[in-house]
């Protein structure tokens, strides 16, 4: 399994329940393992505690006389590490017993305490870490009794050395049993995602994958492609309304034009015809707007994409420079070409044709005269083609750049400016068709229409 992989697996969230259930379960392993050895360890220690109180009780019941032979022969008769016993003077001195010296921090005030004893049968270690008990005699001689705490420490070891086991053997199947579990649903997940790029580029024919599983997901997978069937219907039937709309009126029009610039040709030269004139170009311009709508509603149209071929983008480009050169030239503008290697594109060179030369009769109409108007083609780090036109034009403010490709959308600076506003509309269609993407950029020194081409 790849590293992406892992990651697209662990952002799910059943993974993320898995790792919470994981979290919690080891720190509840914990907290009682803890408390299993504290409640173990108090154990042991009151054992041990009465074991030496209990030996403390013994030996000072022992006939003072008989005292010191008695302290010797309890140290040689427990094993070693069990326990020992020391008996010393007022002052401190040895008499009997295998302890070397009274620990440290041990009073005669019968508490038992923890201690570090040094025990004659280990000379050459460390004192090691006990549980100890004195007593003041009546003599003035001191006892001393203690027992290493090995036992204790072990066994807290050995609860420690179960706790990381049984976390192991616990967390590590979960945690590659949670991989799996959530691998079906991130590859789900990425499905719907391949499924939807289509649908957010325009195309509503395409439905999100459904399982025979049924479950949650499948489920949100039906209820979108319902919404889908009937977001489409409801598109389709805008869509056939506006094309009938303009379709059936673009006869009645065509005749009314037709009947005006007769009735115009009789007044030619009179008032009267310069009106009828004025009447002829403005439904001139409404059936060149019935044309662009249906020209759109053509474009859309997906199954135009079937008949694209292998295509090369840099002779399409020249032919729109060769076929708007005489215009800029008029215009005194200059007019730049440049178009590098560029790698193999699928697509209708005469529809790119159209969309180009869209874009560069927009930025010959909006370039004042004496300015510029450059054509970049060139191949990206990606390996995709890139066309920048640019111009030293006006420019497009930020706040409209999100709304130029929308049909009949004018701008306050080009509402003055002969058009319909779908040139741009039809680029988009265009673009969107092939699959390429397109942005806007520039600054107020002019615009940059910038189209995204993925290599074959």
């Amino acid at each position: 399994m790849s590293l992406r992989a892992l990651t697209d697996a662990w952002r799910s969230a059943t993974s993320r329940l898995i790792l919470i259930y994981g979290a919690l379960f080891a720190i509840w392993c914990v907290v009682l393992l803890g408390v299993v050895q504290w409640e173990s360890s108090r154990y042991l220690t009151n054992v041990v505690d009465g074991m030496l109180a209990a030996r403390v009780h013994y030996l000072e019941r022992t006939d003072p006389r008989r005292l010191n032979d008695t302290v010797d022969a309890a140290s040689a008769i427990d094993a070693t590490g069990f326990m020992a016993a020391g008996l010393f003077d007022a002052q401190g001195r040895r008499l009997a017993g295998n302890i070397s010296k009274i620990p440290a921090g041990l009073d005669e005030d019968g508490i038992v305490r923890a201690v570090a004893a040094q025990v004659e049968d280990h000379p050459g270690e460390s004192p090691r870490r006990s549980r100890g008990l004195a007593s003041t005699l009546p003599n003035g001689e001191r006892l001393v009794v203690v027992k290493e705490s090995a036992t204790i420490d072990g066994l807290g070891a050995i609860i420690r050395r179960g706790a990381l086991w049984g976390l192991s053997l616990t967390l590590l199947p979960g945690l590659l049993g949670g991989i799996l579990i959530a691998r079906r649903p991130a590859r789900r997940i990425r499905q719907i995602q391949q499924a939807m790029e289509p649908i957010r580029e325009g195309n509503l024919s395409v439905r999100l994958p459904v399982t025979r599983a049924g479950d949650e997901v499948d489920m949100l997978a039906g209820t979108v492609n319902t919404t889908l069937d009937e977001i489409e219907r409801l598109l389709g039937e805008v869509k056939g309304v506006t094309d009938n709309i303009a379709h059936d009126l673009r006869t009645p029009l065509t005749r009314m034009r037709t009947r005006l610039y007769r009735i115009q040709q009789q007044f030619d030269g009179r008032a009267e015809g310069e009106q009828l004139e004025a009447a002829v170009e403005e439904i001139d311009t409404v059936l060149a707007r019935f044309r662009a709508l249906l020209r759109v509603s053509e474009l859309e149209d997906r199954q135009r994409s079937a008949c694209f071929e292998t295509m090369d983008l840099g002779v399409v480009l020249k032919n729109v420079h060769d076929f708007y050169a005489p215009l800029a030239e008029d215009r005194h503008q200059v007019f730049e070409l440049d178009v590098g290697a560029l790698p193999a594109l699928r697509g209708d060179p005469q529809l790119m044709f159209e969309a180009f030369a869209n874009l560069v009769g927009n930025a010959i109409k909006f370039t004042p005269n004496g300015g510029a108007i450059r054509m970049v083609a060139l191949t990206d780090p990606t390996g995709d083609a890139r066309i920048d036109i640019a111009d030293t034009g006006p420019g497009i403010p930020v706040a409209e750049r999100d709304h130029v490709f929308r049909r009949f959308y004018r701008g306050d600076e080009t509402r003055t400016k002969p058009g319909c506003g779908l040139g741009l509309a039809i680029v988009s269609a265009i673009v969107r068709l092939h699959g390429y993407s397109m942005a806007v950029g520039g600054n107020e020194r002019g615009a940059v229409f910038s189209v995204t081409c993925p290599a074959v």
